[in-house]
């Protein structure tokens, strides 16, 4: 079975924290007559500290759509290469081992995707299919390792290179003043991250089974709209609160398996803000020490989009990982509204924790 290894992350150099976050937004909004609100709600994420690819400075112009599409291009390929190359090395892996590329982003535009420039950069073999997915936002870390999972089941001796880049910097836009906006402007923050999921050998989770959900009539309610300035995030206030239809399905594919949602050994789940925790933990009957991981990027990174799952993953590595065969399930949230889910085993190549 095919097993999700060690992944590798890097978030940017420059950091914006809550406080500085805080007076920006009184700096800049000082007549905005729900700044109050909008205040109260970006304390309450508890993001502490964001990394960005720019100086905050250069983050808060807007040069135009073509400048910034430009620029996240540019940050992609001097930082993407080598979150794979340490991806690769934490799997024992070559890049002509690999035999799929899967790559999210929803924060820039490239075509063809960057698969094809890393596949001349890192020699990975030109036979390496790729799959590059762009419009599932924050779901797409959990779709990319279903992917994977489906590919690596389909083809038991192959392996399969997860890449997430998100800028979600580079999406900020100045005229967008609802509270919404003004909330994720608090909210979101950059990062890369990689993965490999190995066909045979390898520690991490042993992938068994995945599934995906979509919450009828709710595809507005997070969305793009996009510009000549621009991709502009609309945010539904309704969003928090969508753990209460989700909860069920990730119950149902856990039955489905034969385990109980409410009584595993690990989660990692995509942390959308603190109330998508909150509630899954009441929803789900799980003690919120569970989402430890989770918890800790929604703070020290802020939602770095489809990157969360897998920097949550990476920190219960470093954590020292979980006991041999214990059972987990892994989760992704985003447009739709929609849930990539999948179940797995830790799995420890000399078969110990």
């Amino acid at each position: 079975m095919a097993t999700l290894c060690r992944p590798s992350v890097s978030v940017p150099e420059h950091v914006i924290t809550m406080e500085e976050t805080l007076d920006l937004a009184r700096e800049r909004h000082a007549d905005h007559p729900q700044l109050p609100l909008a205040l109260r709600l970006i304390e309450n994420t508890g993001v502490r500290t964001r990394h960005i690819v720019q100086p905050i400075e250069e983050t808060l112009k807007h040069p135009g759509f073509e400048d910034r599409n430009k620029l996240y291009e540019a940050e992609a390929k001097a930082r993407v290469p080598s979150v794979i190359q340490r991806a690769l090395d934490g799997a024992e892996v070559l890049p002509s081992d690999i035999d799929v590329i899967i790559y999210v982003s929803c924060t820039g535009f490239m075509m063809p995707s960057l698969t094809a420039w890393l596949i001349n950069e890192m020699a990975f073999d030109t036979t390496t299919r790729q799959i590059p997915i762009a419009q599932l936002g924050c779901a797409a870390g959990g779709a990319a390792i279903n992917r994977a999972h489906d590919f690596c089941t389909a083809y038991p001796e192959a392996n399969a290179l997860i890449v997430a880049c998100e800028f979600c910097s580079l999406c900020y836009q100045p005229t967008d003043i609802g509270v919404g906006s003004l909330l994720s402007n608090g909210l979101f923050g950059d990062g890369i991250a990689a993965a490999v999921v190995r066909g045979r050998g390898g520690t991490g989770v042993r992938l068994e089974r995945n599934g995906s959900y979509l919450i009828p009539e709710t595809a507005e309610w997070i969305m793009y709209d996009v510009k000549a300035t621009g991709f502009h995030f609309l945010l539904d206030k309704r969003v928090p609160a969508t753990m209460e239809p989700l909860a069920p399905a990730l119950k149902e594919l856990a039955g489905t398996h034969g385990w109980d949602a409410s009584d595993l050994d690990f989660y990692v789940i995509h942390a959308g803000g603190p109330r998508i925790l909150d509630d899954l933990s009441k929803f789900l009957k799980v003690e919120p020490h569970a989402f430890r991981f989770s918890r800790a990027t929604l703070t020290e990174y802020g939602n770095i989009a489809s990157a969360v799952v897998l920097d949550a993953l990476r920190r219960m590595f470093d954590e020292g990982g979980v006991d041999h065969r214990a059972r987990g399930l892994m989760a992704g949230f985003g447009p739709g509204i929609t849930a990539e889910m999948s179940l797995g085993h830790w799995q420890s190549a000399d078969g110990t924790a």
